[in-house]
């Protein structure tokens, strides 16, 4: 799947899990972003989680947005991610 897909066919639905599971700022990254995704790629998210927010609330958004997309889905935090990744992750990032 590419981003004009996700953005012009899925972008609405995304956002409602999203806000469903207290997620906000929803961003793509990885090989979806930089166009050298194949067939059995995942994609990978990079949201926000809203306070008061549990792991429930991310395994939610994790499993929705994959019986969504019908495809592996990769859920990140903002505020999960390691140091030493977090300069590529969030200048590859981009919103939906």
């Amino acid at each position: 799947m590419d981003m004009e897909i996700l953005r012009t066919k899925y972008r609405d639905r995304i956002l409602q899990i999203a806000n469903k599971y207290k997620a906000e700022n929803v961003r793509i990254f990885g090989s979806v972003v930089r166009g050298d995704n194949r067939i059995d790629s995942d994609i990978d998210f990079l949201v926000h989680f809203k306070e008061g927010a549990s792991l429930f609330d991310e395994s939610g958004l994790d499993i929705d947005l994959c019986d969504l997309l019908k495809c592996k889905v990769d859920v990140i935090s903002d505020r999960a991610i390691r140091n030493e990744f977090k300069p590529f992750i969030l200048s590859e990032a981009i919103p939906l």
